[in-house]
């Protein structure tokens, strides 16, 4: 079998130029005792004009039924944030032993929640910048949103090229934050890509989104209708807020000084509020952060890690673990590349702004993608954490319904080992078919902090099962 999948995708690589893998099977890892249990493969795919961008992967096989089981290219938001960020600390197989690392490295331990467990999954650092991820001049560096997208597809068909015996899995493109943008788009290239016949043909089934941005305005606009279903802010606030700023806080006249006003009381109300979990202690640690985000190496001076709990302090592991030239060595990271790795690279991170230094955000809004998939044969799930402020569960409610979707199965809880877990409601329209969930005490996003429901939830989805 394999002999002829490799004879079916020899003349595949002729359509796609300066063809290069890069691959490597890692067995172990420093801060982990013992071989892998399960199987790890990074390595690097050249993407773009005379393959300037090389694109970083880990990918990890199926601990169930890797023949079989769905393939899932997963795409970490930021943009610029590492699809190791995904690995570790959402639905990857491993996770840091927080309890257990003394002295001055993390260790490690497995995730019995890993999405890894029903599904095969590449996690990508993309674009150029993220994580391991480089360009091999400066000019390349430079991206928007949809030339990511568009070297993420020129991604996928290479890997599947040279990995043949996954074209058959039923495949789905996942991701979580800012990539709701490139998962919407990338699932949409994908189904024109088979239209028009190009090859490797992707056996797409569909795509997932976790908190994920989808529109700026709506998604924005909605942390003031959010604040207020939460008790975050009164009756009065909100309801002086939307009249004066009629319903619209994102752009604001400036010479509306009542809106303005009203905005700044919302402000004061939310500013020692943890947007990414709402219920969870806010950091107030700027120089944690500002060392975070620009020198990395400097963060095992702060290890082990002393003072009140925050969630911010476990991101300090992921530093100090992908900085040491041991972890390097084993992942196979090029020498001289990615000098410094970041959990997510502040010159790209989205903002609110139109763009930084070297990315532009040039997508404002995924809905009519969303809208265009209805045509295919395709399943969504679609799910969000309900204590997320970042991207409100509200406002991703608010762009489902405009899509006018029939519904099949009404709004109900969902349950995990008899408890409610969060609640969906299901949309189909001919071959199209929306799943949307809600997670109960999940935040942004949603598998961090709830990953027992998280991997019930997508497990049944993959499987054609209710939730």
């Amino acid at each position: 079998m394999l002999s002829l999948l490799r004879l079916i995708v020899f003349p595949l690589l002729l359509l796609l130029p300066y063809v290069v893998f890069s691959h490597f099977i890692v067995e172990n890892l420093p801060g982990f005792q013992g071989k892998l249990p399960f199987k790890l493969e990074t390595g690097y795919v050249g993407v773009g004009e005379e393959e300037k961008v090389q694109l970083y992967y880990y990918f990890v096989e199926s601990e169930r039924d890797p023949e079989n089981d769905p393939l899932m290219l997963w795409l970490t938001g930021g943009p610029g944030c590492s699809g190791l960020s995904s690995f570790v600390y959402e639905i990857g197989p491993l996770m840091f032993d927080y309890a257990n690392s003394s002295g001055d490295f993390p260790k490690l331990e497995l995730n019995s929640n890993s999405w890894t467990k029903v599904a095969n999954i590449i996690f990508i650092d993309q674009p150029a910048g993220s994580g391991y991820s480089y360009a091999k001049t400066s000019e390349a560096y430079n991206c928007n949103d949809t030339q990511a997208v568009t070297l993420t597809y020129e991604f996928l068909r290479k890997w599947l090229m040279d990995h043949p015996k996954y074209l058959k899995n039923p495949q789905y493109v996942g991701g979580d934050s800012y990539s709701g943008i490139f998962v919407a788009l990338l699932t949409r290239r994908i189904y024109d890509g088979i239209e028009v016949g190009e090859k490797p043909r992707v056996n797409i089934k569909g795509y997932i989104q976790g908190n994920a941005l989808t529109d700026h305005y709506i998604d924005a606009n909605g942390r003031v209708i959010y604040a207020h279903r939460m008790g975050l802010i009164s009756d009065k606030l909100y309801q002086s807020t939307k009249a004066n700023c009629n319903g619209n806080y994102v752009n604001v006249d400036p010479n509306n000084e009542s809106c303005l006003n009203d905005l700044q009381r919302v402000d004061k109300c939310l500013k020692n509020i943890r947007r990414a979990h709402i219920l969870e202690p806010w950091c107030d640690l700027p120089f944690l952060m500002s060392i975070l985000q620009v020198t990395p190496t400097n963060v095992r001076s702060l290890f082990p890690i002393e003072g009140p709990w925050c969630r911010e302090k476990n991101y300090i592991y992921s530093y100090i673990w992908a900085n040491d030239k041991a972890v390097r060595k084993a992942l196979n990271v090029r020498e001289g590349t990615a000098l410094e790795w970041v959990r997510c690279n502040d010159s790209m991170h989205y903002r609110g702004k139109e763009r930084t230094e070297s990315y532009v955000y040039d997508v404002q809004s995924v809905i009519d993608d969303h809208r265009h998939l209805i045509s295919k044969s395709c399943r969504a799930l679609i799910y969000s954490g309900d204590h997320d402020m970042v991207v409100p569960h509200s406002s991703t409610e608010e762009w489902i319904d405009s899509l006018k979707l029939p519904i099949a199965d009404d709004w109900e809880p969902w349950f995990v080992d008899g408890q409610v877990a969060g609640y969906k409601v299901k949309y189909s329209q001919n071959d199209y078919e929306l799943t949307y969930a809600t997670v109960k005490g999940g935040g942004h996003t949603a598998p961090e902090y709830k990953p027992e429901q998280c991997l019930a939830m997508v497990d049944r989805w993959f499987s054609g099962y209710p939730l």
